[in-house]
């Protein structure tokens, strides 16, 4: 795939290297809201194949202002529900999770999957 973004809603997605980049635009307090949108988005787009092997996967929850009252933590089992049978065959192939708030220029929540590296 080339290194140009699919989709042209809230969630886009591209494959730079080995990496996969999927960004959604705007945030919500429900973490919940995420699994349904970012899963659909990866039935309807999402062309290539899940693989085996371990992952890391690296989510940023960037906002304006004052951060929303999310938990980081379901904020990381929905999205890791929503892209589970599309990047990777299950979560337990996630061998490093990084999860972080930080302020942006705008609202929205990056997601970084790529082989990791032993």
């Amino acid at each position: 795939m080339t290194p140009g973004w699919i989709g042209v809603g809230k969630v886009r997605a591209r494959e730079t290297g080995d990496a996969v980049e999927i960004t959604i635009d705007g945030l919500t307090t429900q973490a919940k809201y995420y699994k349904p949108l970012v899963y659909e988005f990866m039935r309807k787009e999402w062309t290539s194949r899940p693989s085996w092997g371990d992952f890391t996967v690296e989510i940023g929850m960037e906002h304006v202002g004052e951060p929303p009252h999310i938990d980081l933590d379901n904020l990381a089992k929905a999205l890791l529900d929503a892209i589970k049978g599309y990047l990777f065959h299950d979560d337990a192939q996630v061998a490093r999770l990084l999860v972080e708030r930080r302020e942006g220029e705008r609202e929205r929540i990056t997601i970084r999957v790529f082989p990791r590296k032993t």
